[in-house]
């Protein structure tokens, strides 16, 4: 589909722009911030993902003629403003956690410098993005813990709409995930495609042989052959005398998982094929995977509550201004005083301390530009925030299949220096506090 992320917007990004650039406040310097006020009821930490696509996005965040044609005819905006987005191109600065690091309440997860104009554009887009695929992410580290070194796989694309499929296809393997069935995730974003056949494979031919057969002569005996469309002991059975002791092998999909999988383990064993894995889905989340860690599976492939953050299918990150130049032309910080919903004024620094090599506590420092630059964390405190965007150029280094997998590699890392309890599916507190400092 041929659209402009200019456009997934609200409406009112582009009223506010059009008054802004009215009134004369629209080239005023700010700087907006995207932070949640608190994690899902009972989770420990958050998993940031989502600023690759962020980045791909901004590369084609502009507006054709159709695209104005539609804003003019709609008399969302005027002439003058129409004129402005004609050649519109993001050259604000942006900064935050990188992909895979650990995010807590009032975590600063992204920075957006700019112009009001450039910057409220962003709003939708961006908070559409981190909270979906933080959310997805999140929720596929939990499950990568529960299932301890047993690889975890997405088969969360027909339960969800179909380009969230692909964002959480991306988003899992940041999580933890080591693949997906979703073809076009994998085609965009490099990741191992997985998948073989359904039940109506099987249904479709006239026995369980048949359809066995079939998937082995074009698959080859590595292939994993679904035994529980009829009866899971004689579909074993079966699947051995065809593929022989070789069967890569069998995915079990409904059932008592932990039973079946135990007697097809037996089963397999007395067969002759002992390396022939077993691979179960049907409903998985963090609390089933935890409950199948003494069966002998070997792999998870996991749908529904993936794609919908197992439970919490949102961060209710919000996208707020922090500082802004005022009429005489210096840098102010703001802040809204609204009950329940009060911000912090000033952009942000975000450091980490640990004692005995282990995460205790998030600093948030806020303040004016000039203060944070002569300000000096602890030796021990690890520095969060890395450059995206600088002045419009974006680093590369965060786009692309490389860095997918160093975020899929950081999360692993920055999961071990959190305290244990972290990986508790207990419901708790966040594992470590955040305290914000306002100099």
């Amino acid at each position: 589909m041929d659209y402009s992320p200019a456009l997934m917007t609200d409406m009112y990004e582009y009223t506010m722009l059009d008054a802004a650039l009215k009134d004369g406040t629209a080239n005023r310097r700010c700087v907006f911030e995207i932070f949640t006020r608190h994690l899902p009821e009972g989770r420990r930490y958050g998993v940031v993902a989502g600023t690759g696509r962020i980045l791909d996005e901004l590369e084609r965040f502009h507006l054709d003629d159709e695209d104005l044609r539609f804003l003019a005819d709609r008399k969302v905006v005027d002439a003058n403003t129409i004129k402005w987005l004609e050649n519109f191109h993001f050259s604000g600065t942006i900064k935050g956690y990188r992909e895979g690091e650990m995010f807590f309440p009032n975590s600063p997860i992204l920075q957006v410098e700019g112009t009001f104009g450039e910057c409220t554009l962003l709003e939708t887009l961006l908070l559409s993005v981190l909270n979906y695929d933080s959310a997805v992410a999140s929720a596929a580290s939990r499950m990568v813990s529960a299932a301890k070194d047993r690889p975890c796989m997405d088969m969360g694309g027909r339960r969800t709409n179909e380009w969230a499929a692909v964002a959480a296809a991306r988003a899992a393997v940041i999580g933890g995930f080591k693949g997906t069935a979703n073809l076009l995730a994998a085609q965009m974003y490099g990741l191992k495609a997985i998948g073989t056949a359904a039940h109506c494979f099987t249904l479709v031919h006239d026995n369980e042989r048949d359809a066995f057969r079939s998937q082995i002569n074009a698959l080859g005996k590595n292939t994993t052959l679904l035994v529980d469309t009829y009866n899971v002991e004689e579909a074993v059975k079966t699947a051995v005398e065809v593929a022989g002791p070789e069967l890569g092998g069998v995915r079990i999909d409904s059932g008592d998982l932990a039973s079946l999988a135990q007697r097809v383990r037996n089963q397999l064993d007395a067969l002759g094929a002992t390396n022939t894995t077993i691979t179960v889905t049907n409903d998985l989340d963090e609390y089933a995977l935890a409950a199948l860690q003494t069966a002998p599976v070997d792999s998870y492939g996991v749908g529904t509550m993936l794609v919908t953050g197992s439970g919490a299918p949102t961060c209710a990150m919000v996208y707020k201004l922090t500082e802004r130049e005022n009429s005489a032309g210096v840098m102010q910080p703001v802040a809204k005083k609204s009950t329940n919903k009060a911000t912090v004024p000033g952009r942000k620094l975000a450091y980490r301390s640990y004692e005995y090599n282990l995460a205790d506590c998030e600093h948030v420092i806020s303040g004016s530009e000039d203060q944070l630059a002569g300000y000096t964390p602890a030796d021990n405190w690890k520095d969060l925030l890395v450059s995206y965007v600088d002045h419009g150029r974006i680093d590369q280094q965060y786009q692309g299949h490389g860095a997918i997998m160093a975020a899929h590699e950081y999360r692993a890392q920055a999961l071990a220096e959190l305290p244990i309890t972290a990986q508790s599916l207990m419901k708790g507190e966040p594992v470590i506090p955040t305290e914000t400092t306002v100099l």
